[in-house]
């Protein structure tokens, strides 16, 4: 157990409540939050054994982002699920924090006795631990809220929290809470943007690139992918259910593209265009052609995996068409004055467009420049010449044989069994603003322990 100690330095506890301001204002992550914010209690002289703190920061996948912290053990990251929720609602129902929000309460207090059965089970584990007293509690991050935190504070110390500890924590509680709330917020515009705008363009609108007009002329591998026979499968499947056929078509087709060097622009309609920024000079234009190549091995893999389970469901396959091609584009803003779009623009734009669309003629999932395979290497075929519309010159249009895709496939195993989620998405603290409904399932029913 820790040693009884019965005073708080007030000075102390200023110092920890300065830090979280400094800490906020530089844009520090939850977890760095969190775990300085714990480690400086504990040097302060309070006597915490565990600190555990959840945000209901929604995103796509992690209904709530968890942190425990041990004394002498650090902090410990975790999500939880949708599905876990669903799976196993009871872990929520037992638990102290809907005890809280089922009797609208702002705090629960408890001393643990090893002998006495336990109230929550999360007791059990506190037990083993020596725990003796444990203070629960939520602090909604703004009155109109549904998002916010709740945690626990938790004592191995003989006889439990005295009162000035408590009064301590609970004033620290609401510095935490505000300093949360900035990280959340700080992060909330970059995730928002990296999420709709992509990586690199969310950057650069963050660093200020946010006039009509402002970009620049880069060189880049440009892909541009398109479902086929969308019309009919709209009708055919009506909107929900073709929702759901788009979206599983952009995970499998699109999800590759987003990675090694990859940016997916933009979706339009039931098609997407992505680019490999590479330089003007050989090398980086060769290493961006082969990551697309490798990127089109994988998403082969990935339709014909989704077309696969699909045709065992009794539903139609879907078919595609993907364009490649290297040129120099305009990345920047373009619109009106009051909304603009970020993206890729110029005749290499067009061209890779119009090769895309070459797909349907020729009968071929995947056709390429002669551009770029010239950079990519591999074993390609020529198809025949054309003359693009709008362009002068006549372009060769070449598609890969079978053996090249199979080798890229053997040298990259597909990935259809990862979550498909992109680098944003995978952001931890990606806000978004549902309204639930009140009582048990609202504020934090994401919340455990």
């Amino acid at each position: 157990m820790s040693p009884i100690n019965n005073s708080v330095s007030e000075i102390l506890l200023d110092k920890v409540a300065d830090w979280l301001m400094r800490a906020s204002l530089s844009d520090e992550t939850l977890e760095t939050l969190v775990r300085g914010f714990c480690e400086r209690l504990a040097a302060a002289g309070l006597p915490l054994m565990r600190v555990h703190l959840s945000f209901s920061m929604l995103h796509p996948l992690y209904d709530a982002l968890g942190f425990t912290w041990w004394r002498g053990k650090g902090v410990e990251v975790s999500g939880l699920r949708h599905e876990e929720l669903a799976l196993n609602p009871e872990r929520f129902l037992r638990s102290p924090y809907y005890y809280l929000l089922n009797n609208n309460l702002d705090h629960v207090r408890r001393r643990i006795d090893p002998a006495e059965v336990s109230e929550f089970p999360i007791f059990d584990e506190l037990k083993e631990a020596g725990a003796t007293d444990y203070l629960a509690f939520m602090q909604p991050l703004g009155t109109d809220s549904d998002h916010g935190m709740v945690g626990s504070w938790t004592t191995d110390r003989h006889g439990g929290f005295s009162d000035d500890v408590i009064a301590a924590l609970l004033k620290l509680q609401n510095h935490l809470a505000v300093a949360a709330k900035v990280a959340v917020l700080g992060k909330l515009a970059d995730n928002m943007l990296t999420t709709y705008l992509g990586a690199n363009a969310g950057r650069r609108v963050m660093s200020g690139q946010v006039r009509r007009g402002d970009g620049e002329t880069v060189r880049a591998v440009l892909v541009m992918a398109d479902m086929r026979e969308s019309t009919m499968l709209a009708e055919k499947e009506g909107r929900q259910a073709y929702i759901e056929t788009l979206n599983g078509f952009f995970d499998a087709i699109a999800t590759p593209f987003n990675r090694n060097g990859g940016q997916i622009l933009s979706f339009v309609g039931d098609g997407f265009i992505a680019v490999y920024p590479c330089g003007r000079h050989k090398e980086p234009s060769e290493m961006a052609s082969r990551e697309a190549f490798a990127a089109v091995s994988a998403a082969t893999a990935r339709v014909a995996a989704l077309n696969a389970e699909r045709k065992r469901q009794g539903r139609d396959p879907i078919g595609y068409g993907i364009g490649l091609h290297v040129g120099n584009v305009m990345f920047g803003n373009v619109g009106l004055r009051d909304r603009l779009t970020f993206s890729v623009f110029g005749s290499a734009v067009n061209e890779v467009q119009r090769l895309q669309n070459l797909t349907k003629k020729y009968a071929h999932n995947v056709v390429a420049s002669e551009a770029f395979v010239n950079y990519c290497g591999g074993d390609w075929a020529a198809l025949g010449q054309e003359k693009l519309r709008g362009v002068r010159q006549k372009f060769t249009i070449l598609y890969p044989k079978d053996t090249a895709l199979a080798a890229i496939a053997e040298e990259r195993p597909d990935d259809a069994t990862q979550d498909g989620l992109s680098e944003a998405e995978h952001v931890m603290l990606l806000y978004r603003n549902t309204k639930l409904s009140p009582g048990p399932r609202g504020l934090i029913d994401k919340m455990l322990q």
